[in-house]
C-alpha cells in the first residue's frame, strides 16, 4: 500500500514577501490548507521588518535581527519559493506574469507588495535605483526597495569610517515617522564613525509645515524638541525642487550642500497594477473590501501597504502586521468556500517613534517621550521576529505526512502515469503549437563522431519546479561537457505530485519550461520523455551527444606534472542539508542556487582549448570520490591544496561550527583510505567537505603545467570566477600511492 499523500487541487499565489504574507505563511505551516499548493513570488530570499529598520540603521541590530528568512518560512509552509519579479497580471487566465520565468497560473491571489516612496517625476529613476553606493557627487536613493537602500547605507558608512576626519551632510526628504526615525537613526550611527559628533550634518526636508502630520500634538512636538536637541536642521514646508552637483534645491531657493538625499515620502503603488484590470484608488493602490478581497475581483486579495479599505488605514507595518491572521483566514476561507470574516482595523493605534536611545509613544491624541519607551519597543519587535526564527527548529521536527482522510489510493505500475491530456497541453504550450508525439525519438549521429549517452535523476530540492528544472538540467549535461562532447538531444523522466489535472500541469509546465530554457543554451533538443506520479516531485534527463574518438576527455589521462583545476566550489550538499533543518541563512541558498544554475559548457571548451589530458564533473560522490576514479583510471596519485579549495559561502560555517552533513557523506567516506596522510588530514576543519556531495558541481580537469594558468584566466573571464587550481598530479614514484592533502608549493 502507497503512503497517502494529500493530492493537490488548487493554487494559492502570494505576490510579495511582506508582513501580512509573513504571518500568513507562518499560519500556514501550524494548520495547513488541504489540497491547497501555496507559491510565494518574491523578488528577494529575505524580507525587512520595518520596525527594526531604523535600529539597523543605527548599528544597535545585526542583519539576522531585523529579516525574515523566507526560505524558511516556505519550507516550514511547505510551500513554493519563486524569486522573481512579477511585471504584471493576466486576470482572465488567473496568471501572474514574471520577469524571468513562465506565467504562474493562480485560484486564488494574494497581493502583498509594499509600496515605494513617490519621487518627483524630474529626478528620474535612474537616479535613485543604482545599487552603487555613491558614484556621483551627491547621490540620491530611496528608502525602498530596502535592499538596495541598505546596500547604499552599508557603503556610505564604510566610506566614513576610511575617512573618519571628513564631514559627512546626508539629507532626508520626508516629514512622517519613517523621515523621522532614519534622520535620527542615521545620525546614531554617523556620530559613531568619525572623530567629532560636529562632523555629521542631517537635515530634514517636509513639505507640510507640521512634522509628523498624521500624529498627536504632543508627539509632534516632542519629536520637533528631540530632534533640535541632537542638531538635526528641520526644514518644513519646504519642497525640494531640484538635486545639483552641489546639493538640494528647493523651491523657495533654499540650497542645501550634503553628500547624499535619502527619500522617504509619500507611499506610491507599483506602476504594473494600473494595467492589472484591478480596481484601484486615485493613488493606485488596490481597492479592498472589509474581507481584505478586491472590489472588482473575487479571486484576488490584498493586505499591508498595497491594500485601500473604505476606511483608510496609513501606510504603516503596524496594520500588515495585524492583517496578516484576517487575511490567513480569508484566504483558507475562500478556498473552502466557507463564509469571509471582516477584518476592522483599530481607529487608532500606538506608535513607538526611535529615537537613538528613547522612543516617542504617539496613540490618538496622546503623545510623551521616555527612555522605558525604547526598551519596551525593542522588545515587541524582538518578539515579532522571535516567532519566525523558532521555525527554523520547528522545520526539524515537522511530521512528513498528513492524516488519511479518505481519498483513494494511487495505482503504481503504468497505471501511476499521468494523464495524456496534461502531456498534450503542457507540450503545446511549450512547442507554441500541436505536437504529434512518436513511439520513440530519431537521433541521427554525425559521420566520423561517436555517441554518448547519460542520465541523471533525482528528487527535487528546491520548492520552486522552473528552478529546479534549470539545476537538473545542467546537472544532467555536465556529463557530456566532462568528457568534451556536444550535446545535442534529450529526454524527460518527470515524477509529478499527485494532484489534479491542471495542478500537475502547472507543475511539470514550469518544470519543463526550465529545462528547455537550459537546453536551448547548448542547442539541445528536448525530444520526448516519461512522466509518473508519486509523493515527491522528481526529475532527470537522458542527454544524448557526440564526440570525435581523438577528442573525448576521459578520467584516466591524467599525467605526472600536470595541474589540477576546479571550476565551481564546494559545499551544496551540507547547505542543503542545512536548510533541511532550518540551519543556513538564505544568503547561502541564494549562492548556491546562482552557482548550481551555471552551465559548464564553456568550462568544457576551455579545457579542450587549453590541452586538457583528463576530466571528470564532481557531483554525488564529492571531490574525493571522483578524484579517486580519475587516479584509478590513471594508475597515478595527486596532491591537493588545502588553501586553494573553493568553498561555497556557508559550508566551512555550518562543517566546522554545526557540524551538518549530507545524508550522503557518510557512505562517501569510504574513499578516505585513498589518502595518504589520514590521521593529518582528519585534523583539518573542512575534511568532511571533501566528501561532500555536490549537484550541478563543476568540472575537475587536469592541465599541462605550462598551459595551466592561462587556462585558469580564461576559465575565470568566462563567468567562473572561483575557478582554482587546487593540486598536482604526482607520479607513484614521488611515493605518494593515493593522494595527499598539503599546503600549496606553486606561486
Amino acid at each position: 500500500m502507497q503512503p497517502f499523500v494529500e493530492p493537490v487541487t488548487q493554487d494559492l499565489v502570494l505576490i510579495g514577501g511582506g508582513h501580512s504574507h509573513s504571518i500568513a505563511l507562518r499560519a500556514f505551516g501550524m494548520n495547513p490548507l488541504a489540497g491547497v499548493r501555496v507559491t510565494l513570488i518574491s523578488e528577494q530570499s529575505i524580507t525587512p521588518y520595518s520596525g527594526m529598520l531604523p535600529g539597523y540603521v543605527a548599528g544597535q541590530y545585526e542583519w539576522e535581527d531585523c529579516h525574515i528568512d523566507l526560505r524558511s518560512l516556505c519550507q516550514f509552509a511547505e510551500a513554493q519559493l519563486y524569486l522573481d519579479q512579477v511585471v504584471g497580471l493576466d486576470l482572465d487566465q488567473q496568471q501572474v506574469i514574471c520577469a524571468n520565468r513562465p506565467p504562474v497560473h493562480f485560484d486564488l491571489l494574494s497581493l502583498n507588495i509594499g509600496s515605494s516612496p513617490r519621487i518627483p517625476a524630474f529626478f528620474g529613476s535612474e537616479h535613485f535605483e543604482s545599487e552603487s553606493a555613491a558614484d556621483s557627487v551627491v547621490s540620491n536613493i530611496a528608502v525602498k526597495p530596502v535592499g538596495v537602500f541598505l546596500a547604499w547605507w552599508e557603503a556610505l558608512c564604510m566610506e566614513v569610517s576610511a575617512h573618519p576626519t571628513r564631514s559627512v551632510t546626508v539629507s532626508l526628504v520626508g516629514g512622517g515617522a519613517g523621515g523621522v526615525e532614519l534622520a535620527l537613526a542615521m545620525q546614531w550611527r554617523l556620530q559613531r564613525l568619525v572623530r567629532q559628533a560636529w562632523q555629521v550634518t542631517i537635515h530634514l526636508f517636509s513639505r507640510s509645515p507640521r512634522l509628523l502630520p498624521n500624529h498627536a500634538p504632543m508627539a509632534r512636538q516632542a519629536i520637533k524638541r528631540h530632534l533640535q536637541k541632537q542638531g538635526i536642521s528641520l526644514h518644513l514646508g519646504e519642497t525640494v525642487q531640484q538635486l545639483t552637483a552641489e546639493g538640494v534645491v528647493c523651491n523657495s531657493g533654499l540650497m542645501v550642500p550634503c553628500d547624499g538625499v535619502v527619500w522617504v515620502t509619500e507611499a506610491m503603488a507599483p506602476e504594473w497594477l494600473q494595467e492589472s484590470g484591478l480596481k484601484l484608488d486615485e493613488r493606485g493602490f488596490v481597492r479592498v473590501d472589509r474581507h481584505l478581497r478586491s472590489l472588482s475581483h473575487s479571486q484576488v486579495f490584498a493586505a499591508g501597504d498595497i491594500a485601500a479599505m473604505d476606511r483608510p488605514c496609513a501606510k504603516s507595518g503596524v496594520y500588515a502586521v495585524r492583517q496578516g491572521m484576517p487575511l490567513a483566514r480569508n484566504l483558507g476561507n475562500a478556498l473552502q468556500g466557507k463564509p469571509l470574516k471582516p477584518y476592522r482595523p483599530q481607529p487608532w493605534h500606538l506608535a513607538l517613534i526611535g529615537t537613538g536611545d528613547s522612543a516617542v509613544a504617539s496613540f490618538g491624541k496622546l503623545g510623551f517621550a521616555a527612555p522605558w519607551l525604547w526598551k519596551l519597543k525593542q522588545r515587541i519587535d524582538r518578539q515579532f521576529m522571535e516567532g519566525f526564527a523558532i521555525l527554523g527548529a520547528a522545520t526539524e521536527q515537522m511530521v512528513e505526512s498528513q492524516e488519511q482522510q479518505g481519498m483513494p489510493l494511487q495505482c503504481s505500475g503504468c497505471g501511476a502515469k499521468v494523464g495524456g491530456q496534461v502531456l498534450d497541453r503542457v507540450l503545446t504550450r511549450l512547442a507554441g503549437g500541436t505536437v504529434l508525439p512518436e513511439d520513440a525519438a530519431v537521433v541521427a549521429v554525425p559521420q566520423g563522431r561517436c555517441l554518448l549517452q547519460t542520465i541523471d535523476y533525482f528528487p527535487t530540492l528546491v520548492n520552486d519546479p522552473y528552478l529546479f528544472g534549470q539545476i537538473a538540467a545542467q546537472h544532467s549535461l555536465s556529463d557530456l561537457f566532462a568528457m568534451g562532447a556536444t550535446p545535442h538531444s534529450a529526454l524527460a523522466l518527470v515524477t509529478l505530485p499527485y494532484g489534479s489535472a491542471m495542478a500537475q500541469e502547472e507543475t511539470l509546465f514550469q518544470l519543463l519550461s526550465g529545462a528547455v530554457q537550459v537546453l536551448g543554451e547548448s542547442h539541445t533538443a528536448l525530444l520526448g520523455g516519461h512522466t509518473l506520479e508519486g509523493p515527491t516531485l522528481g526529475f532527470g534527463l537522458t542527454c544524448n551527444g557526440s564526440a570525435h574518438p581523438q577528442q573525448i576527455l576521459r578520467k584516466g589521462g591524467l599525467h605526472p606534472g600536470d595541474l589540477l583545476i576546479l571550476t565551481k566550489p564546494l559545499g551544496s550538499g551540507v547547505l542543503f542539508a542545512a536548510e533541511m533543518r532550518g540551519q543556513a541563512k538564505p544568503h547561502w541558498i541564494d549562492g548556491a542556487i546562482e552557482v548550481m544554475r551555471r552551465s559548464n559548457l564553456w568550462a568544457s571548451g576551455c579545457f579542450l582549448a587549453h590541452g586538457a589530458t583528463a576530466c571528470t564533473d564532481i557531483t554525488g560522490f564529492g571531490l574525493i570520490g571522483h578524484l579517486v576514479e580519475m587516479l584509478q583510471a590513471s594508475k597515478v596519485g595527486a596532491a591537493l591544496y588545502w588553501e586553494r579549495l573553493p568553498w561555497l559561502l556557508g559550508a566551512q560555517e555550518i562543517t566546522r561550527h554545526q557540524g551538518t552533513t549530507s545524508s550522503l557523506q557518510a557512505q562517501n567516506r569510504s574513499t578516505q583510505s585513498w589518502i595518504d596522510n589520514l590521521e593529518e588530514a582528519q585534523k583539518h576543519p573542512d575534511f568532511p567537505l571533501l566528501f561532500d556531495p555536490q549537484t550541478s558541481g563543476g568540472l575537475l580537469a587536469s592541465v599541462p603545467f605550462d598551459r595551466a594558468e592561462a587556462c585558469l584566466k580564461a576559465l575565470q573571464d568566462q563567468g567562473n570566477p572561483e575557478s582554482a587550481i587546487i593540486g598536482r598530479v604526482v607520479a607513484a614514484s614521488e611515493g605518494v600511492t593515493g593522494l595527499r592533502m598539503e599546503r600549496c608549493q606553486i606561486s
